[in-house]
């Protein structure tokens, strides 16, 4: 779509206007997805015409119609923020919400909310702090982050898969298998991990690199409004000076724009001219390998990556990173044994990658649900259980059925059955065993809850992702923005 297009049945207006709505007058009314996508167009369109152009006059694109079409975007039924506002109760008068808000946008007045402290349980046993910001933030973040993502995703490297448009965490996977497969009997894997990246994110770093493609003085100074709002927990807000809340709508374009300047870009330009042999960075927001087919080259990008990250405020934890061979074993089993000890394996977005022998027999880079993951999932299986025996036991084998559908949706991958099937097998004893604690009277043991699965069948394990599925390549750029 060339610049300066506009939807048939609209009137011409200045770029430099500032919400106007398209229902003005007698003018048809256009859906504002189709609007929205008309305006996220033209920006992505000079983004990537002009590499270099910094973006002064943003602003005016968010209006009535952007602001609608951020709320449909908006998860409605997600936490509530400190003010216990949920997406029901702001769509009860929604224009005028909507219409207070953008006021506020425009004119400098909007304060952004703290944000509401909440934790979950990491693998290793330790906490990991979110922020939950208000409904109404939920929705101006989405607005600015649509504005913010049309310039980004012309930018961003094809190596990054982080929370993009069109890409997910399995085009990861498949581009991560797909490599290793390739280097095959001389591969490294670096496994890095940033130590509490969201906690620890410069903001002058991230302003600095904000500045050179965005300058918009309004979206400018709400987004520095966001990497300041406090946190409140246990009734006092605290202060942040670094870091972005986990949880936040805005929060993972921030960490993308971040790493696209500290590693992806310093990677492209600087690292892989240097190498000698074949070499490929794959990141899922602030998770990452890169795969090296000389050890020489893996142990130097080892040696200056930390020193790369201290400049910018960042640390690698470092038990957690770690240079690991992945080379494919030898296809004679006899020389493998005479070889030593087996290829190593590491882990990424879930799952454990090791190579393993096909049904033809041959070697193939195969994946299995973490062990951390598993027993985390199940935790999650039996407290939920302890804490709904109340509820009747369809409504129980409802909401496990759908839980376990959702486990199958991420980790049903080709060559994880296996995994898939403890998954059910741990869940069906967990069930049984808080069941036989809810009625001494009525007890559920074994043989009689296996006569209960037959009326309460839960889900067999099933597949989703095949190996066979390539990892997606960009998108045109009309594709991306409808």
């Amino acid at each position: 779509m060339k610049l300066g297009h506009r939807p048939r049945g609209t009137q011409p207006r200045e770029e430099g206007a500032g919400g106007s709505d398209p229902q003005e007058g007698n003018v048809t009314r256009i859906p504002s997805r189709e609007y929205t996508s008309t305006k996220l167009l033209r920006i992505a369109e000079l983004a990537r015409t002009g590499p270099g152009i910094v973006f002064t006059s943003l602003a005016h694109h968010i209006d009535i119609d952007f602001l609608r079409e951020a709320h449909s975007r908006t998860r409605k039924d997600g936490a509530t923020g400190v003010d216990g506002q949920t997406g029901r109760d702001y769509a009860q008068d929604l224009e005028g919400n909507l219409v207070s808000l953008l006021a506020r946008f425009k004119s400098g007045g909007y304060r952004a909310p703290p944000v509401r402290g909440a934790e979950i349980l990491k693998d290793n046993g330790k906490i990991r702090p979110l922020g939950i910001p208000t409904f109404e933030d939920k929705v101006l973040q989405r607005a600015v982050a649509m504005v913010l993502g049309a310039i980004y995703e012309q930018d961003f490297k094809p190596c990054s898969y982080g929370f993009r448009p069109g890409r997910s965490a399995h085009d990861a996977l498949a581009a991560l298998r797909e490599e290793a497969m390739a280097m095959g009997a001389s591969c490294w894997v670096l496994e890095v991990d940033i130590k509490s990246f969201f906690d620890t994110l410069d903001h002058g770093h991230l302003r600095g690199f904000l500045d050179r493609r965005v300058r918009d003085g309004i979206i400018r100074r709400v987004a520095d409004k966001w990497l300041k709002a406090g946190v409140l927990k246990d009734g006092s807000i605290h202060s942040r000076t670094e870091g972005t809340p986990q949880g936040g709508v805005i929060s993972p374009l921030l960490a993308n724009v971040y790493l696209h300047e500290v590693l992806d870009l310093w990677f492209e330009r600087d690292v892989r001219p240097r190498m000698a042999g074949r070499v490929r960075l794959i990141r899922y927001a602030d998770d990452f390998v890169i795969l090296f087919t000389s050890e020489k080259d893996a142990r130097r990008v080892l040696e200056v990556l930390p020193k790369r990250f201290g400049k910018y405020g960042l640390t690698l934890h470092p038990e957690k990173t770690k240079l690991v061979e992945f080379c494919r074993p030898p296809v004679d089993r006899r020389a493998d044994s005479a070889r030593g000890p087996r290829s190593g394996t590491f882990d990424l977005l879930g799952f454990t990658h090791y190579w393993g022998r096909t049904r033809k027999g041959t070697w193939a880079v195969m994946r299995k649900t973490m062990r951390s993951r598993l027993a985390r999932a199940l935790r999650a299986i039996s407290t939920w259980c302890r804490t709904h025996l109340h509820q009747r036991v369809s409504e129980q084998h409802r909401t496990l059925s759908a839980k376990l559908r959702g486990h199958y949706q991420y980790y049903g991958i080709t060559g994880n059955y296996r995994a898939l099937g403890t998954y059910l097998h741990w869940v069906q004893r967990l069930w049984q065993r808080w069941l036989n604690r809810r009625n001494r009277e009525h007890s559920m043991p074994w043989p009689r809850f296996k006569t209960l699965l037959k009326r309460y069948p839960l889900p067999p394990p099933r597949v989703v992702h095949s190996v066979f599925r390539r990892a997606c390549e960009p998108e045109p750029l009309t594709s991306r923005m409808r």
